[in-house]
This record gives structure tokens, sequence and C-alpha cells, in this order.
């Protein structure tokens, strides 16, 4: 089996982006909005996917998806709380409506309703909402709400450990996952992502989150941006700081995934990073859509790239849907009950 722990409702029925506009643009007028949610019938959903998502789980091979909202979408420098909070609700109920038509094919992860300068009340309850409610095994966390600028206090601020404290509850996952930049200095898909990846990671090194959460899981997408390129960096720089050794101090808690995107860039991850803490991912319908000259295949078909690698057939098998089982365990959960 062959889960895709990275992927986005990037398809989405044009009614959705519709809807967000003209509450963004309410929003910036000063004026109420009342507005019903958007209308969008099954049958828009369906051709939303057969012709993206779902023909290139076949055309691929892959089995199922981690599906979550639109990541540069979520935009939560824009607007308010409320704002926020009612855009990600659509969003949450648009993806179970995917999984309610495709179970076999997608299983949701939830966007949260992240505002800059807003506690984090509104995320918690979505979360659960999400998970207890909607079957969701996990969240998309935002690191950076202001989209660029960085307001928020760093992940292992206390600050953050309600959120974790919930999330340990569920035993639901977070991947670490920006939205949109408005900061001209940082494209969002080509440098914010990366950034963030990049960020996010050396955050952990610096702080004892996982001494206080010893079973939270946050997996870092895109490859985890810089780090297995600089490994021998962060591997210094804790050694530096007196913390523990990489693998003690943030390995049984962080996860990579295999969006990245050309071959030596897939080996170098699997070379550096041990096999147990990578899931297959491919973030197709993405960042990156177009065909590779150098290769004629499209540059998301990660799964060509996995199979390419010097992993053994037990390790690609790892990669491939055991990781994901253990880190996702109500994705586990709900495999089973489907004899999977």
């Amino acid at each position: 089996m062959i889960i895709d722990c990275h992927g986005h409702y990037t398809t989405a029925p044009l009614a959705l982006q519709d809807w967000r506009d003209a509450q963004v643009a309410a929003f910036d007028a000063g004026k109420a909005f009342d507005l019903p949610d958007p209308v969008i019938s099954d049958d828009q959903i369906r051709w939303s996917l057969e012709g993206a998502q779902l023909k290139l789980q076949r055309e691929r091979g892959s089995d199922l998806t981690i599906f979550s909202p639109r990541a540069s979408a979520m935009a939560h420098h824009i607007g308010d709380a409320e704002v926020s909070r009612r855009w990600t609700r659509i969003c949450n109920d648009l993806i179970a409506r995917v999984v309610a038509l495709y179970p076999e094919n997608f299983i949701g992860v939830c966007q949260l309703p992240q505002s800059p300068g807003a506690d984090l009340a509104g995320s918690i309850a979505e979360l659960e909402r999400c998970v207890t409610e909607l079957g969701f095994v996990g969240c998309n966390l935002n690191p950076d709400p202001s989209g660029g600028h960085w307001t928020s206090p760093p992940l292992t601020d206390r600050f953050w450990y309600p959120l974790y404290e919930k999330m340990v509850e569920l035993d639901a996952p977070a991947m670490v996952h920006v939205s949109s930049s408005c900061n001209a200095c940082f494209h969002a898909t080509g440098a914010h992502y990366i950034n963030a990846d990049t960020t996010a990671f050396m955050q952990f090194i610096q702080g004892d989150l996982f001494k206080d959460f010893p079973t939270l899981r946050m997996i870092i997408p895109h490859g985890g941006g810089a780090v297995p390129y600089h490994w021998g960096r962060y591997r210094g720089l804790a050694q530096d700081m007196k913390r523990p050794p990489l693998p003690e101090h943030v390995l049984q808690n962080v996860f990579f995934d295999t969006c990245v995107y050309h071959q030596p860039g897939i080996d170098l991850l699997v070379k550096v990073i041990p096999v147990e803490n990578i899931l297959f991912g491919s973030e197709m319908v993405g960042a990156v859509r177009g065909i590779d000259p150098e290769t004629g295949n499209f540059f998301d078909d990660t799964k060509r790239y996995v199979d390419a690698s010097a992993l053994n057939a037990a390790d690609r098998q790892k990669v491939y849907s055991g990781n994901a089982r253990r880190v996702f365990p109500r994705l586990d959960a709900r495999l089973k009950a489907m004899g999977r």
C-alpha cells in the first residue's frame, strides 16, 4: 500500500474561491458579511478530482492521500479571527465531503483557524470537531500566521502548549505548513515554504518541547527544507548548544516527507535522514506542476524517485505506508477497520 501523506485540495470548485473573494472584499470594505456557505454539488467535487488527484493516483500507483485544504489559501494573515474561523470551517467541511465520496482514496487533515495575535482557543475547538466529528486524523499547523513576518512565538514556546495538549489527547499529529506570503521578499512556495520548514526544525533543536510532550508528532514537509542538506550544521549547532544528539532530541517526534522534486534530492534525503523518519508525500497538483525536461516526467511524481533510490524493499515499504500508519494512529485504525 502507498500512502501519500501530503495532499491539498488545490483543484476545489471555483465557487469556493468566489466565496472567499467576497468574504475578503467585505472585510476590507468594513461591511458585514452574511452570505450563506458556497453551494457546491457532489458532482462538482467529483469533476474536480476525477481528472486531477484521482487520475494521478491511478497513473502513479498511490492508494490513499492524506488530504487537507489548499495550504496557500489558508491565508491566516487576511481578515481577523472570525474571518479565519468561518473560512476554515467551510474548507474543512469540503474535505469531509471529499472523504465521504471517496473513502478508499482520501482521509482528512484539517486546516486551523489561526490568526495573527489571536489565541488558540478556536484552533483547539476546530481540531477537536474535525477529529471527533469528521473523522480527520491530524492537522496542518502554521508556525507563521502573519504570512512572512514571523510575529508568532517559536513553536517551542508555551503559547502553543494548549494546542499540543489537545493534539496529544486526540493522538493527532501536525504537519508544520505555512500558507501564502504577504512579504514580497519571500516567494510563497519557493522561499517561504522552505524557510519555514528549516526554521521549524531549528526551533525544535533550540527548545525542549518533546521533553514536555514525548508523544507529540510533527511532520516537516518538502523534505525538511534545508535540513537534510545541512545536517552536519544542525548536529554541530545542537552540540554547541549542549543539546542531546539529534536522534534523541528530535527524531523521536519529528518526521519528513518526500516532497523533493528531483532524484539527487531524494537520494540525499534517504541517505541522511533515518528511514523511520521519512513519509512518502508528493503534494501533487501543488507547487510544481510541470514536466521536468531532463526526465520527461512530472516533477512531483515523487514515487519514481523513491523507487529509484537506494532503499531496500523493506525500507521502501516503511516510507510508503508503515511510517504513515505509525505517525497517524487514527489513520492506521481506520485502515484496519476497512481491512487494509
